[in-house]
């Protein structure tokens, strides 16, 4: 079993005295063999935390994100973004999508590259593909308490009120940058004194249940028919040595602020009837058409695809709805690109096929190449 003193009142640092529990005897021994619970580590008590001025909720292993203080002046209030662009839509040439198409041929090794550069091009169609993109970089802090030895650290609880989780400063990395901070609270430290932890009578039950023999009057390999054999944890020396203080029968409790960083992204993109996957568009860039950076971003206003207007106003609504609840919102920015799509048609051998040509890194999609062919790695 466990004891632990706390602080008290009349205790500016939380000190105790040392002692030591007495070992079990009399009635305690005659209960029988301490139960399979006595043998795992066991983990401090709430009891043992104590209660700090703005940090009550604090619970061992974490207590959730704290929301941030309302501020004491009106936030920066969003500005006008700028001026709206030509919307233009380029156009890959003939010349362009041949040379895309034999690039990807040759990077097959199963691929015959007749079909790339002996097909005759009988149609290109350009597809307005847009892509909007929120990001909105949030700062969350949690709390929770720690324990480690005691080695001389210092100990500083109740000397004076300790921060708010808010007012204590932290590194934040660079925009748009995930990142994390682990920082202990100022005023948190306070000092515990750990008493012997006992683990009964040193001996523990084995599949036998203590009585020597099992099924069929055998007896037990694993105890030689004595029904107990030693700790395992405590050697059979009835106590084991603490995983909390390592022995030195005291530790320290303070506690932890938890500072995390992320960049919360969200893309839309505008499906277009090409016939090309979606899944495609999400590794290539676009020319980009607009790139807004604000504490807080409006909603994109006039942009000739009605579901980019409608996309933009959704997910910011979203967005500072659902972060400014658990966050602190550092930055937004949004983007919109336009990703150039196109669809080739082309004969080969009298036969008509069609592949994509798209992204900035001239991607190809061509799911049915007319010249494969079957080979092996010996």
């Amino acid at each position: 079993f466990l004891i632990f003193f706390s602080d008290s009142q009349n205790d500016k640092y939380g000190v105790a005295n040392p002692c030591y529990a007495p070992a079990a005897t009399g009635t305690a021994a005659m209960l029988g063999p301490p139960t399979a619970e006595s043998y795992g580590p066991s983990a401090p008590p709430a009891t043992m935390f104590d209660s700090m001025p703005g940090y009550e909720g604090t619970v061992a292993g974490g207590g959730g994100f704290l929301p941030p203080p309302m501020p004491a002046y009106p936030g920066p209030q969003p500005t006008p973004g700028p001026e709206q662009p030509n919307w233009n839509i380029p156009s890959i040439s003939e010349d362009t999508a041949r040379e895309a198409f034999m690039l990807f041929a040759s990077s097959k090794c199963c691929y015959s590259s007749a079909p790339a550069k002996d097909g005759v091009i009988i149609n290109t169609e350009a597809f307005n593909t847009y892509r909007y993109r929120l990001e909105t970089f949030t700062e969350s802090r949690s709390t929770e308490w720690r324990q480690e030895p005691y080695s001389g650290q210092t100990v500083d609880a109740y000397a004076q009120p300790p921060p708010g989780s808010w007012d204590i400063p932290a590194n934040s990395p660079s925009l748009f940058v995930d990142g994390r901070q682990c920082i202990r609270v100022p005023y948190t430290s306070s000092l515990k004194v750990k008493l012997r932890q006992l683990c009964g009578n040193g001996e523990k039950t084995l599949l036998c249940n203590g009585y020597g023999f099992r099924i069929g009057f055998n007896r037990c390999y694993h105890c030689n028919g004595r029904g107990r054999e030693n700790c395992n944890h405590c050697n059979g020396q009835g106590s084991r040595m603490c995983e909390i203080c390592n022995g030195k029968r005291q530790f320290l409790v303070f506690k932890i602020l938890n500072v995390k960083w992320t960049n919360n992204i969200e893309d839309y993109i505008v499906e277009q009837c090409s016939g090309l996957q979606l899944k495609n568009l999400r590794k290539v860039s676009g020319k980009e058409l607009l790139k807004e950076s604000q504490p807080m971003v409006e909603p994109v206003m006039g942009f000739p695809d009605p579901n980019v207007v409608q996309a933009s106003q959704r997910l910011v609504n979203e967005h500072q709805g659902k972060y400014r609840q658990t966050s602190r919102i550092l930055r937004q920015r949004q983007t919109i690109e336009l990703i150039p799509v196109t669809k080739v048609a082309y004969t080969w051998k009298e036969e008509t096929h069609i592949y994509f040509v798209y992204g900035n890194e001239l991607k190809v999609s061509a799911d049915n190449y007319p010249a494969t062919c079957c080979c092996s790695v010996m």
